[in-house]
């Protein structure tokens, strides 16, 4: 029986090992069928010395010392087998843990040179974003750069402007009230039919510095309610938004110092502009009733729109209210202010124009009308909203 097998185990070992591709896979198979063959040969003499032990006086005198040789050669090849095995596969051991440290030692190199590639295309990256920084702070540079270089130019003329009106306007504006207009002569002298006849609702007022003295206490008031009791959801020409007392101050001043007629230093943006000319627009609707109309004066269609706007928002009115025989005209030339204020006169209305921060003179024409407000630059602070 294990003569019989013998064979079919090497065949197959055999078969197995030509199928491994490995040098060293194969000189294992083969001291493993050499073992094999050998322990194989040693079963083979037990079992013939078993079955022939009964029969010794068949054998001849030397042969049990030859196969006694036999046998002990067959072990010394088996250990010499069995030794060679163990060293291949000690063998076999070095160099799978060879080829396992060199598979690690590689993928270690793999990642190192990822993070490598990684770390470049960071730097590279980063180097691009300073770029993109230093590009983006260059063009703020130059637009600041820009911007003050405009700004010089328009300083140079806010300061001539400014000029004009501290030395001329105060001149002019003296020389306007001495004039002996006939329309306000007419206006202020009472008609021989009706001697007695008040003329306050049906005449325009001379205005001068003292004109608003005796309603002082009334405009205060109503300054004080704005300032004091403010009411946002109030009805239309009533002015709706927060009056801090900057604002009262600039009011108060315009008033009863200089008569209603002058110009007030900017507040720094037009929205703020357009609430004091809004606190004065309610306190003189509130004294004249639609007798007052504004004109605003601008030199641009931007700036009247935002005028328009701020005005409703201010003063709680609508669209409808602005328009040529509305409460509130806009314009762009000074002189169709003068033609619409005189013709606003001979209605027997009370015009008040107001001009923008923006215009860089006065046209001296507009001087002749009672009432007129302009806002002055501030040289040393160059407004947020000039454009």
């Amino acid at each position: 029986m294990n003569s019989d097998q013998s064979p079919n185990q090497g065949q197959d070992k055999a078969s197995s090992s030509d199928k491994l591709q490995d040098p060293l896979a194969k000189q294992l198979n083969i001291a493993e069928e050499l073992n094999y063959d050998v322990e194989a040969e040693l079963t083979t003499q037990k079992s013939l010395n078993l079955a022939d032990r009964s029969d010794y006086s068949a054998i001849e005198p030397n042969q049990p010392e030859k196969l006694a040789s036999e046998i002990a050669d067959l072990k010394r090849q088996k250990q010499t087998l069995e030794a060679e095995i163990r060293a291949l596969r000690e063998s076999k051991n070095q160099l799978l843990s060879q080829q396992a440290a060199e598979a690690r030692q590689t993928l270690t190199n793999m990642v190192k040179e990822g993070m490598r590639e990684l770390e470049t295309q960071k730097q590279a990256l980063q180097i691009s974003i300073e770029q993109l920084e230093r590009r983006r702070e260059r063009i703020r540079e130059e637009m600041r750069t820009s911007f003050a270089g405009v700004s010089q130019e328009l300083a140079i003329r806010v300061q001539g402007f400014k000029d004009y009106l501290v030395g001329s306007l105060q001149d002019l504006a003296t020389a306007a009230e001495q004039l002996e207009l006939p329309v306000y002569e007419e206006w202020e002298r009472p008609t021989p039919e009706q001697p007695s006849q008040p003329q306050e609702e049906t005449t325009i007022p001379q205005f001068s510095k003292g004109i608003f003295q005796d309603k002082e206490q009334q405009i205060n008031s109503i300054l004080d309610q704005y300032r004091l009791r403010p009411d946002y959801y109030g009805p239309p020409w009533q002015l709706r938004r927060t009056f801090e007392p900057i604002h009262a101050e600039r009011v108060s001043n315009w008033f009863f110092s200089q008569g209603g007629r002058g110009s007030i230093r900017t507040m720094g943006s037009r929205l703020q502009n357009i609430l004091v000319s809004s606190s004065i627009i309610s306190v003189l609707t509130n004294l004249y009733g639609d007798r007052c109309r504004t004109i605003v004066l601008a030199n641009t269609p931007e700036r009247l729109g935002e005028w328009r706007r701020g005005l409703q928002d201010c003063l709680g009115i609508s669209r409808s209210d602005f328009g040529p025989e509305r409460g509130i005209v806009l314009f762009e030339d000074p002189l169709a202010v003068v033609q619409k204020a005189d013709r606003l006169l001979e209605q027997n209305r009370l015009p008040l124009i107001v001009i923008d921060e923006t215009e860089d003179a006065i046209n001296v024409s507009l001087l002749q009308f009672p009432l007129w407000l302009a806002f002055a630059p501030d040289p040393q602070q160059m407004s947020s909203y000039m454009y």
